[in-house]
């Protein structure tokens, strides 16, 4: 099976945390999971109190092209585990 490349930018429109080597992965499903989960590594390094309410995780193809995007607050935080 053909593994994708995928990257995983995180943003609140104005400050941006950007994925320069991106994830290569097998299918649309588990890139999903991957960006949940990079939201949550994102929010858990953070320390400090920290208002992720404006957040989102955007997902771009090998081509530039965004193709997901998973706002913070609706992240699965079940996908931990998973």
């Amino acid at each position: 099976m053909p593994m994708r490349l995928y990257r995983f930018h995180c943003t609140d429109g104005h400050e941006l945390v950007t994925d320069l080597r991106g994830s290569r992965l097998p299918n649309a499903a588990q890139m999903r999971v991957h960006a949940e989960r990079v939201a949550l590594a994102l929010m858990e390094r953070v320390v400090e109190r920290f208002d992720w309410s404006g957040w989102q995780v955007e997902v771009y193809d090998a081509r530039g092209r965004r193709i997901w995007i998973r706002a913070f607050p609706d992240v699965n935080v079940d996908v931990r585990a998973a």
